[in-house]
C-alpha cells in the first residue's frame, strides 16, 4: 500500500478529477491514504476532504512526514494522465514494482510535462526542502516510465 500525495501548486480546476481517479486505487486496496498539500481554496478543500477523505498537509515536506505509508505517490495536481494510466500502476504495484516516473500528457508546446513520481518515503523524505524535480532526482537507476501508453 502507498501514500499518494497531490501537491496542489497550480492546481487548478483539475484536482476534484484527480482525486476521483485515486478512488479506484484506494478501493482496490493500493492506497492506504491521500493527502493534499500545499493549500487551496479552503472551500474547495473542505468538500474535497469530505467526499474523498484525503486529509490534508501544509505543504509537501509535511505531507512526507506525515505520510502513513513506506512508499510514496506524489503527483502535482495539475497533472492530466492517460486512459488507463491507473490500471498501469496497478500491474506496477502488484508487481512489486519499485521507483516510478508517472508521465503525464504534455502540457503544450515548449511546455514541460508534467510528471509524479514514486518512491520510498524515507527517500523522499530526506530532501530539506522537496519538490517535484528533486525527488525526480532521486529516482533509482531501476525506475521505469509509467503512463506512455
Amino acid at each position: 500500500m502507498l501514500s499518494v500525495i497531490v501537491e496542489t501548486a497550480e492546481a487548478g480546476d483539475r484536482l476534484p478529477a484527480l482525486l476521483a481517479a485515486l478512488t479506484s486505487l484506494a478501493v482496490e486496496g493500493l492506497v492506504r491514504e491521500v493527502r493534499i498539500a500545499g493549500g487551496g481554496p479552503p472551500e474547495l478543500l473542505a468538500v474535497l476532504r469530505e467526499e474523498t477523505g484525503a486529509e490534508l498537509s501544509a505543504d509537501l515536506a509535511a505531507g512526507l512526514v506525515e505520510a502513513r505509508s513506506d512508499r510514496v505517490l506524489v503527483l502535482p495536481a495539475k497533472i492530466r494522465l492517460r486512459a488507463g494510466w491507473l490500471e498501469g500502476l496497478a500491474r506496477h504495484l502488484k508487481g512489486g514494482g519499485g521507483d516510478a516516473l508517472i508521465l503525464g500528457e504534455p502540457a503544450g508546446f515548449l511546455r514541460e510535462r508534467p510528471f509524479g513520481v514514486l518512491l520510498p518515503r524515507a527517500t523522499a523524505a530526506s530532501l530539506a526542502h522537496p519538490d517535484l524535480k528533486r525527488l525526480r532526482g532521486k529516482l533509482g537507476r531501476g525506475a521505469v516510465r509509467l503512463g506512455l501508453d
